[in-house]
């Protein structure tokens, strides 16, 4: 267990549709008359965002975590909602597997580092005599899974034909956005503009933006997922192992964006997540629980699959392809409400978590 590394993370980003950084997105659309800046705060934009603009997400897309209750014996439910192909495929489709199984029932919450990450799986993975055996067929990843070159897989001619109405639509709405033409080849790098540093690099990408409700960034060849708060990932060893999906953490801290590209992200906590971030952290190394120490590992009564789960409620995010979106990101990014002095004319885009809601 304490061998079991948090390197990095990376999540497989959808078809990467050319997006300026979200300033200049929000000033794109006012332009085009699809929004205007509003004096509103960002929940009150949240708060009369029409239905239209709402996604429902699948039950079949969540996980349900039942921690053992509190001290107080009140319940503690965690909900994750998994993330949509391409990203992460391999990954999600064992922790599908291992949810089917209830693999994790019975497990445990074994790390809590402050600022960083919360980790739950096997304590007695390193252990070959202890260790829970894996449920059978789960899929080994290559390190090249944590990003994708959408323009490349998808600009072939064999991949193209074989792409379904809505990728080649999407497809050929890149082209157009960054020019490209029957004559370009790969790598088919598209120079997307937007502000940079001293340097000539955003932090971390060179882009970043929203996609199908997700974060993620760009070099202009490559996409992969943002490590934000809630963020849930695969815990590894060294390279070249990649993890199996057996050991997973969700990020209780400031955005580490360090492990972009680096560990596979498959989904984010949607509910709960006060669980997972109130518990107490551990005093061995990186965070894991000690028993010497006194540390007390939190149970896991139960990781089912959100089709299993009587009585879930329906959830909904808000769809980052909306004017709704569009404004609230503008509103994060330029607070206009009356408590605010200047606006900040930008926002990491970790500061601009995607709303989520219950529908009644």
């Amino acid at each position: 267990m304490r061998k079991t590394l948090l390197l990095a993370a990376a999540l497989i980003a959808p078809l990467f549709t050319a997006p300026a950084p979200l300033a200049a997105q929000a000033s794109a659309a006012q332009a085009a008359g699809k929004t205007k800046p509003s004096p509103l705060a960002p929940s009150e934009i949240v708060a009369a965002a029409p239905n239209a603009d709402w996604t429902r997400i699948a039950p079949a897309d969540l996980l349900v975590m039942e921690l053992a209750s509190d001290a107080k014996g009140k319940p503690r439910r965690v909900v994750i909602q998994l993330m949509p192909p391409p990203f992460s495929a391999g990954w999600i489709g064992n922790i599908r597997k291992l949810a089917a199984a209830h693999w994790w029932d019975g497990m445990s919450i074994n790390r809590v580092q402050d600022n960083y990450v919360v980790q739950w799986g096997d304590p007695n993975a390193d252990d070959k005599a202890k260790a829970k055996v894996l449920p059978t067929g789960l899929a080994t990843m290559p390190e090249s899974d944590y990003q994708i070159n959408p323009i490349d897989e998808l600009g072939r001619t064999a991949a193209l034909a074989s792409a379904t109405t809505e990728t080649r639509k999407m497809w050929s709405a890149y082209k157009k956005q960054c020019h490209f033409s029957a004559a370009s080849k790969p790598p088919y790098i598209c120079n997307i503009s937007g502000v940079r540093s001293k340097h000539g690099k955003r932090s971390y990408a060179s882009a970043e933006a929203f996609s199908k409700g997700w974060p993620i960034a760009t070099d202009h060849t490559y996409t992969w997922p943002i490590h934000c708060y809630g963020m849930v990932g695969v815990g590894r060893d060294l390279s070249p192992n990649t993890g199996s999906g057996a050991e997973l953490y969700v990020v209780i801290g400031h955005a580490p964006r360090h492990l972009d590209r680096n560990i596979a992200l498959v989904g984010r906590v949607i509910e709960g997540i006060e669980f997972l971030s109130s518990l107490p952290r551990g005093h061995g190394g990186l965070g894991f629980y000690d028993l010497e120490q006194g540390d007390e590992r939190v149970p896991i009564q139960s990781i089912h699959p959100g089709v299993e789960v009587s009585g879930l409620p329906a959830y909904e995010y808000l769809s980052t392809e909306s004017a709704s979106f569009a404004n609230y990101a503008d509103a994060r990014a330029n607070r206009r409400d009356a408590f605010f002095i200047r606006p900040a004319g930008g926002a990491d885009i970790c500061n601009i978590p995607v709303p989520v809601r219950r529908v009644k």
